[in-house]
């Protein structure tokens, strides 16, 4: 008999990073983000097997100290990146996300429609689900793509769940054989989640 593979992945939304237009790559963590960066390092790097992360700089910072104290590999995925809003800064940023939320299959000049931010994220958990069954996978990635890989499995994960993520944000999913078994949030934001203004904000949504 055949004994049911689950794979447990950790979604890890980047922690705080000052929005600075044209730096979607290399924009780093603030103070705090560095500060909340270690918290998820105590959090996930006794159960980790593996750590994938999205290239961008704020995403890796994120959970690189995760595979340092855990002594695992570290993976670059590209297609982990968020999505990308618009090819220029787009100024009316909150209407502009709520847009493609509510249109899925729009696009801003230049960026990508969420529908195609789905398929390439879909398709990097494809790849970890098979490359590591039976294994803790922590990903490093961002607020948008979090949600809308999630989404492909459940309809739940859309606007006012991604509106409602911090940074960081840890949710575990489990999946067996491939299919999502369940989700539970195991990050628990500390007070200060919200000290740095809204003018230093993420508000690059990942």
């Amino acid at each position: 008999m055949n004994v049911p593979t689950a794979t447990v992945v950790s979604f890890v939304r980047h922690a705080h990073s000052p929005y600075v237009p044209d730096t979607e790559r290399t924009r780093g963590l603030s103070r705090q983000g560095r500060r909340a960066a270690a918290r998820v390092t105590t959090l996930l790097s006794p159960v980790a097997d593996v750590v994938v992360t999205s290239p961008y700089e704020r995403a890796r910072a994120t959970v690189e100290g995760v595979a340092d104290v855990a002594d695992v590999p570290l993976v670059i995925d590209d297609d982990l990146r968020e999505r990308e809003l618009g090819g220029q800064h787009v100024e009316d940023f909150e209407s502009a996300v709520e847009h493609l939320w509510a249109n899925p299959t729009d696009s801003h000049p230049g960026g990508e429609s969420h529908v195609e931010a789905q398929a390439r994220g879909v398709g990097a958990l494809d790849r970890l689900l098979e490359a590591y069954p039976g294994r803790h996978v922590v990903v490093g990635t961002h607020g948008t793509l979090l949600a809308l890989i999630l989404n492909d499995f459940d309809p739940h994960y859309g606007y006012e769940f991604w509106s409602g993520l911090s940074m960081p944000d840890v949710y575990e999913a489990t999946f067996i054989d491939g299919n999502l078994a369940g989700v539970v949030r195991t990050w628990i934001p500390d007070e200060d989640k919200h000290a740095e203004s809204d003018a230093l904000a993420d508000t690059d949504d990942d």
